[in-house]
Protein backbone atom coordinates (compact mmCIF):
# COMPACT_ATOMS: atom_id res chain seq x y z
CA UNK A 1 0.00 0.00 0.00
CA UNK A 2 1.43 3.03 -1.02
CA UNK A 3 0.08 6.73 0.55
CA UNK A 4 0.10 9.84 -1.29
CA UNK A 5 3.05 12.15 0.00
CA UNK A 6 1.76 15.06 2.06
CA UNK A 7 3.73 17.92 3.00
CA UNK A 8 3.40 18.94 6.74
CA UNK A 9 4.12 22.34 7.59
CA UNK A 10 6.21 21.87 10.84
CA UNK A 11 7.95 18.88 9.80
CA UNK A 12 11.85 20.46 8.37
CA UNK A 13 12.76 20.61 4.99
CA UNK A 14 15.03 17.81 5.20
CA UNK A 15 12.48 15.35 6.76
CA UNK A 16 10.24 15.67 4.17
CA UNK A 17 12.40 15.09 1.92
CA UNK A 18 14.02 11.67 3.54
CA UNK A 19 9.83 10.75 3.79
CA UNK A 20 9.34 11.42 0.21
CA UNK A 21 12.56 9.77 -0.91
CA UNK A 22 11.01 6.48 1.61
CA UNK A 23 7.25 6.97 0.16
CA UNK A 24 8.78 6.67 -3.39
CA UNK A 25 12.03 4.52 -2.98
CA UNK A 26 13.95 7.17 -4.72
CA UNK A 27 17.56 5.91 -4.08
CA UNK A 28 19.57 8.41 -6.08
CA UNK A 29 17.96 10.79 -4.20
CA UNK A 30 19.91 9.99 -1.45
CA UNK A 31 22.95 11.48 -3.13
CA UNK A 32 21.91 15.30 -3.08
CA UNK A 33 20.20 14.81 0.51
CA UNK A 34 23.22 13.69 1.91
CA UNK A 35 26.64 15.99 2.62
CA UNK A 36 29.96 15.00 1.50
CA UNK A 37 31.25 14.77 5.31
CA UNK A 38 28.44 12.91 6.47
CA UNK A 39 28.92 10.64 9.39
CA UNK A 40 26.94 7.19 10.07
CA UNK A 41 26.65 5.45 13.04
CA UNK A 42 25.30 1.87 12.95
CA UNK A 43 23.46 -0.15 15.66
CA UNK A 44 25.74 -2.99 14.62
CA UNK A 45 29.03 -1.54 13.91
CA UNK A 46 30.96 0.28 16.75
CA UNK A 47 33.31 2.26 14.00
CA UNK A 48 31.90 6.15 12.56
CA UNK A 49 30.71 5.24 9.12
CA UNK A 50 32.43 8.41 7.87
CA UNK A 51 31.79 10.19 4.32
CA UNK A 52 28.81 10.47 1.79
CA UNK A 53 29.95 7.19 -0.21
CA UNK A 54 29.71 5.38 3.30
CA UNK A 55 26.37 6.85 4.28
CA UNK A 56 25.30 6.71 1.28
CA UNK A 57 26.04 2.95 1.11
CA UNK A 58 24.30 2.24 4.75
CA UNK A 59 21.20 4.11 4.16
CA UNK A 60 20.33 2.11 0.79
CA UNK A 61 21.19 -1.16 2.57
CA UNK A 62 18.92 -0.01 5.20
CA UNK A 63 16.28 1.04 3.17
CA UNK A 64 16.54 -2.34 0.99
CA UNK A 65 16.44 -4.70 4.22
CA UNK A 66 13.00 -2.24 5.62
CA UNK A 67 11.42 -2.14 1.74
CA UNK A 68 8.89 -4.80 0.58
CA UNK A 69 6.33 -6.34 3.29
CA UNK A 70 8.24 -5.80 6.33
CA UNK A 71 5.82 -3.11 7.68
CA UNK A 72 8.03 -0.45 8.28
CA UNK A 73 7.14 2.54 9.45
CA UNK A 74 7.18 5.82 11.27
CA UNK A 75 5.34 5.89 14.79
CA UNK A 76 6.87 9.26 16.06
CA UNK A 77 8.46 12.49 14.95
CA UNK A 78 10.53 15.53 17.07
CA UNK A 79 12.50 17.79 16.09
CA UNK A 80 15.01 20.47 16.83
CA UNK A 81 16.90 23.26 14.84
CA UNK A 82 19.14 21.32 12.85
CA UNK A 83 18.14 17.81 14.53
CA UNK A 84 15.44 14.96 14.25
CA UNK A 85 14.20 11.42 16.12
CA UNK A 86 12.09 9.40 13.90
CA UNK A 87 10.78 6.54 15.55
CA UNK A 88 9.92 3.55 14.01
CA UNK A 89 8.86 0.02 14.04
CA UNK A 90 8.93 -2.98 11.56
CA UNK A 91 8.78 -6.68 11.60
CA UNK A 92 11.78 -8.88 9.70
CA UNK A 93 10.53 -12.43 9.34
CA UNK A 94 8.42 -12.62 12.54
CA UNK A 95 10.72 -10.43 14.49
CA UNK A 96 9.54 -7.04 16.09
CA UNK A 97 12.01 -3.99 15.31
CA UNK A 98 11.45 -0.98 17.31
CA UNK A 99 14.10 1.61 16.61
CA UNK A 100 14.99 5.07 16.32
CA UNK A 101 16.53 7.56 13.33
CA UNK A 102 18.62 10.79 15.08
CA UNK A 103 19.34 12.88 12.04
CA UNK A 104 21.09 15.98 11.84
CA UNK A 105 21.48 18.23 9.06
CA UNK A 106 23.29 21.27 8.01
CA UNK A 107 22.45 24.68 6.84
CA UNK A 108 22.26 23.94 3.25
CA UNK A 109 19.59 21.30 3.90
CA UNK A 110 21.97 18.35 3.77
CA UNK A 111 22.13 15.37 6.13
CA UNK A 112 25.86 15.63 8.12
CA UNK A 113 25.01 12.45 10.90
CA UNK A 114 22.26 9.65 10.89
CA UNK A 115 22.48 7.14 13.45
CA UNK A 116 20.13 4.60 14.35
CA UNK A 117 19.24 2.86 17.43
CA UNK A 118 17.46 -0.58 17.89
CA UNK A 119 15.63 -2.54 20.37
CA UNK A 120 14.66 -5.27 21.55
CA UNK A 121 18.25 -7.35 20.94
CA UNK A 122 16.45 -10.17 19.17
CA UNK A 123 15.79 -7.39 16.24
CA UNK A 124 18.81 -6.24 16.07
CA UNK A 125 20.19 -9.69 15.76
CA UNK A 126 17.66 -10.49 13.08
CA UNK A 127 18.83 -7.42 11.50
CA UNK A 128 22.52 -7.34 11.45
CA UNK A 129 23.17 -10.63 8.92
CA UNK A 130 20.54 -8.65 6.20
CA UNK A 131 22.09 -5.34 6.76
CA UNK A 132 25.70 -7.50 5.74
CA UNK A 133 24.26 -9.23 2.93
CA UNK A 134 23.14 -5.98 1.64
CA UNK A 135 26.49 -3.86 2.04
CA UNK A 136 28.24 -7.04 0.77
CA UNK A 137 26.09 -6.39 -2.68
CA UNK A 138 26.91 -2.63 -2.57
Amino acid sequence: ERRTHVTHPARPAVIDRWHHLIETNDLDALDALVADDAVFLSPAVFTPQEGKAKTVAYLRAALTVFGGDTGFHYVGEWYGPNSAVLEFVADLDGVHVNGVDLIEWDDRDRIVGFKVMIRPVKGLQALIPRMAAQLEQA
